[in-house]
């Protein structure tokens, strides 16, 4: 538990920041399927409309979280975990979003690491644990080494044997270790990466700037909002961070428990509309 004054309904919320998957999304069989109920975005519009800016923050690349963006009021969107950062969502279109270029006014901030660099590492990592599934994220393609249509149905990827990607800024390595697999390789990480661990399987190694905290931290400055002024709501490990710095963190009830344990707050479960529940029932 933080700082806060949770569960003080005098302190004003001027910034709400969520994660999409289980948080407010609703649950499906398959991760395409996963969907936001036009509760949830008519509440987030009329919360809007009184003056609170609404931010998204997810893991999801823009192939898979845009067409969410586009269904709700947002002043600002951290893909891929904060790696990618649109501070004015109004100016961006998909083809912007994904070409790796960044706009000349600033709207954008990628915050990775260069895929030369990056195939070093998979390299690496490979020569130590061959038969690892891992592969580079770059301007919302996958350059691996496993097939991610078996994660990912609509995703854009092409094998590697990482000494043929192209030149840029990398947003993120991703691997899939076997769960034998995760003792040993937490120990060759290189120092030069932060390790997020998504889903209870999904591995992500990330420039350290590119977090969902630091992200938080963007948007309330460029929005003049101050920290202890936002509420921001998840549900796993990821999330711990930009929970514990913001000034209200609100639990989802299907959360991982070391979310649970650290939040502030608990909110009914992403399948029961739990954010749209929080906000109608403190901020309507």
């Amino acid at each position: 538990m933080h700082n806060a004054k949770a569960g003080d309904d005098r302190m004003p919320t001027s910034m709400l920041i969520a994660d999409l998957d289980g948080t407010l999304l609703h649950d499906a069989q398959v991760f395409e399927d996963r969907f936001i109920t036009q509760r949830s975005i008519d509440t987030i519009r009329r919360m809007h409309d009184t003056g609170v800016k609404f931010i998204v923050e997810t893991a999801r690349p823009v192939s898979t979280g845009y067409r969410f963006v586009e269904q709700l009021p947002v002043d600002g969107v951290a893909y891929l975990n904060g790696a990618l950062i649109d501070i004015d969502p109004a100016l961006s279109d998909y083809d912007m979003l994904t070409s790796g270029v960044m706009p000349s006014d600033g709207h954008l901030m990628k915050i990775g690491f260069s895929s030369g660099r990056a195939c070093e590492v998979c390299r690496f990592l490979l020569d130590e644990m061959p038969g690892l599934k891992i592969g580079i994220v770059m301007d919302d393609v996958r350059y691996t080494n496993f097939d991610v249509s078996v994660y990912w149905k609509t995703q854009t990827w092409r094998y590697t044997d990482f000494k043929d990607v192209p030149d840029g800024i990398s947003d993120k390595i991703i691997m899939f270790p076997e769960p034998e697999q995760w003792a040993r390789l937490r120990m060759l990480i290189p120092a030069d990466f932060d390790v997020h661990i998504s889903e209870g399987s999904l591995w992500m190694l990330m420039n350290p700037q590119a977090n969902k905290k630091h992200a938080l931290d963007v948007f309330a400055d460029c929005f003049n909002v101050p920290v202890s002024q936002t509420a921001s709501f998840g549900d796993d490990l990821v999330d711990i961070d930009m929970l514990q710095r913001s000034g209200r963190g609100v639990a989802v009830a299907n959360s991982n428990p070391e979310v649970l344990k650290i939040a502030d707050e608990v909110c009914p479960a992403n399948n029961e509309d739990g954010v749209a529940q929080w906000i109608e029932s403190r901020l309507l």
